[in-house]
Order: C-alpha cells, then structure tokens, then sequence
C-alpha cells in the first residue's frame, strides 16, 4: 500500500529566517541610494555564492577587496557580522517547526550556507535548531543547491528514500531539482500556505 512522506526537509534562508545583506549594511551605510549600490554591485549575490560552495572568506573579501578599495572596511565586515544579515525568523515557520516535531515528524535540513558562518548561526538558535535530527551544509559539504548530488547526499544521510520527504526552498530551481529526484517539493510562499500542504499530505491536523 502506497503511503504519504513522513518527513520534512527545510531550506533556511528565507523560509525559516529573512536573508538579505542590506540587513547587515543598512546598519553601517546611512546613504539609501550608497546602500543599495553597494549591496547590488559590491557584495553580489555571485560572490556570497562562493562561500555556500566552500571558498573561504579571507579570500574572497581579499580579492573583492583589491576590486573596491574604498570599501574594503564594509566588505571585511561581512563575514564577523553575517549573522547581522538575517532579518528574523518568517512569521509562522517557527509554529510549524514545533507542531511538526510534536507531532513526532522527522526534521531535517539542506541550506546553501557557509561552513565558516553556519556555526555561530546555529548556536545562535538552539531552540529551533535542536529539533531538526540533521542538517546538510553545502559549504562543509561543497556542494550546492541545486546540484542534484546534495540531495543524493541529504537523502543517503538522512536515511530517506525520496518519496519518504517533503521539501520546502523559496528559489524555484531548486525545487525543481529536488521534484526532479522524486521528492515531494513546495515552492515556499508564506507559512499558511506550507501549512495547508502539510495538512494536506497528512503530516499535521
């Protein structure tokens, strides 16, 4: 007899905490029109991107760095205050982390996160972190969403088979990759949404 997934797997950034590096800079630039600048063409999302695939921050602040001198002190910054660049948990995921655990769900994780910066993250959130029973980094594991072998990876250490899963990502090509694996996955939207999926497969009332 067929039967429904019987655990959820959450990406972080941006379903379970606001991401975004104007958190950091806002408070550190008071120029609106500087601020936006610097966070759209200085500290780019291609060059974050580089500490979820494993590189370290020494060398890429060093070298972006040496391409804007004049803002060598923010860029330094980034990586001693990352976790000034989360804006707060998203309203509603907290509530569903703890009725899923509750509810005895198994609870996991895949984040595009830097190994250097996951940890002082973590511990900055044991009361929702300690539910989860493992957590997949792509830094420490230099692989990243959406290399289908990350979610080989998660499944393998996990102890899943795909259709054993939901999945839960705000960015829709790695839903996709994940769906193409077999794995039930949602395009995160806001809390009640995920909620009502989760309702609907049978994970909660």
């Amino acid at each position: 007899m067929a039967t429904g997934p019987t655990a959820v797997i959450f990406d972080i950034g941006n379903v379970l905490f606001s991401w975004h590096p104007r958190f950091l800079y806002e408070r550190l630039i008071g120029d609106d029109r500087a601020l936006s600048t610097f966070v759209e063409q200085v500290v780019t999302p291609e060059w974050h991107f580089q500490h979820d695939e494993g590189r370290p921050f020494a060398e890429t602040s060093a070298e972006l760095g040496a391409r804007f001198p004049e803002h060598a002190e923010l860029i330094a910054l980034w990586g001693p205050r990352f976790n000034d660049s989360v804006g707060g948990p998203i309203p509603g995921m907290f509530e569903i982390v703890e009725a899923l655990d509750a509810a005895g769900v198994p609870l996991f994780a895949i984040t595009n996160f830097s190994a250097e910066f996951w940890p002082a993250f973590r511990a900055a959130w044991p009361q929702l972190f300690d539910r989860f029973r493992d957590i997949v980094v792509s830094g420490a594991e230099r692989l990243v969403k959406p290399d289908p072998a990350i979610y080989a990876l998660a499944l393998d250490r996990f102890g899943l088979r795909a259709h054993d899963a939901v999945f839960v990502d705000d960015n829709p090509a790695n839903v996709a990759a994940a769906r193409a694996m077999g794995i039930d996955s949602v395009a995160f939207t806001d809390a009640a949404a995920f909620r009502a999926r989760l309702v609907e497969v049978g994970l909660l009332a």
